[in-house]
């Protein structure tokens, strides 16, 4: 019988984005994970998460020579072939922000291999996954579930912004996607960014912020405004009319024309919040709400699966979380605590 290797290590990384962090697995169990930012006390620290690491490594009492492999989020260089081809798309509209951006893709999200193996003198396996089959995995297999439809809707990973699929025992298959520039995550940033607040960061307030807007569908004037900047077919699959959008080619999110459409300029973060503001958070929350509904009636119809695990940034919406009982056929559901 073939032996099986007892304490087997597993690192886990992310950075050069947002929240940079590390996680270490042992024998398939989470035994410790860390943000960057708890160390460094830099909000949403991006940084290679060099103390989070070694904040794992002395949890289990191990040096980083008794790991067996790394994993990385994401796979930088498909990510990268999506960022060309934005900014090729664009040209020469991009240009500007393809100069700006490509010091960091050279000196660090490209290099990602090299600088792991010189920060960490590590000499063995990395393993690259695509973005969002590791947020698929991070919801899936520390779920109390042995079977669940999965979704995952965030920003953008490589080229994904929204997918589905089903996870049995230790399998992930992810059946459909969504790719940029088409995004439920962006779509919603982009209403931060003209909100006054920081992408990336306080989308969450937008969220708080729409309970005290007007959140009846047939009342509110932005939600019938911002119906006109997306497309969503009756399975929940969508697209966005970037024409209101600019976030794939220059360094900002609102366009003209979607400032036109919401009444008025972007609101500068220390303006007053009006009326208006609070109106125009709860007609994108009542949008992401609606699409999110026909997804998952459409996956629950597809899976024929009673239970849901949700993943991505914008899994983290837990107002709409709050509902996903009441308006779709599941019957049990699991986020990230």
């Amino acid at each position: 019988m073939e032996n099986i290797k007892k304490n087997l290590f597993i690192l886990g990384i992310s950075c050069f984005y947002h929240d940079a962090s590390a996680a270490l697995l042992k024998d398939g169990e989470i035994v410790a994970a860390a943000e960057e930012e708890r160390f460094t006390r830099k909000k949403h620290d991006v940084s290679f998460p060099i103390h989070a690491i070694n904040f794992c490594l002395k949890q289990q009492n191990i040096t980083i020579q008794d790991i067996d492999y790394v994993g990385f989020y994401e796979k930088p260089f498909l990510k990268f072939e999506r960022v060309l081809h934005q900014h090729l798309e664009m040209f020469p509209l991009s240009f500007k922000t393809f100069l700006s951006s490509m010091p960091s893709w050279i000196n660090e999200k490209l290099r990602v291999l090299r600088i792991i193996r010189k920060k960490l003198r590590y000499k063995k396996d990395v393993l690259f996954i695509e973005h969002h089959l590791a947020h698929a995995a991070s919801t899936f297999l520390v779920s109390p579930f042995n079977k669940a439809a999965i979704l995952t809707i965030d920003g953008v990973g490589e080229w994904t912004t929204t997918t589905y699929g089903i996870g049995d025992e230790n399998d992930i298959h992810l059946m459909k996607e969504i790719i940029f520039p088409h995004s439920l995550g962006l779509l919603y940033s982009t209403i931060t960014a003209y909100l006054g607040f920081k992408v990336n960061s306080h989308e969450y307030k937008v969220m708080g912020l729409a309970a005290y807007g007007n959140t009846n569908r047939s009342t509110n004037p932005y939600y019938k405004a911002l119906q006109q900047v997306i497309d969503i077919k009756e399975d929940g699959s969508y697209k966005l009319n970037m024409d209101y959008f600019v976030y794939h080619y220059v360094d900002r999110m609102p366009s003209k024309k979607l400032c036109a459409l919401l009444d008025g300029s972007i609101r500068k973060p220390a303006e007053e919040l009006t009326q208006r503001h609070k109106d125009i958070a709860a007609g994108v929350q009542l949008i992401l709400e609606d699409v999110i509904i026909k997804i998952l009636n459409h996956v629950h119809k597809i899976t024929k699966c009673n239970n849901l695990v949700f993943s991505g940034g914008v899994g983290l919406n837990s107002v709409f979380n709050g509902k996903i009982l009441r308006n779709t056929q599941f019957k049990k559901i699991w986020m990230q605590p």
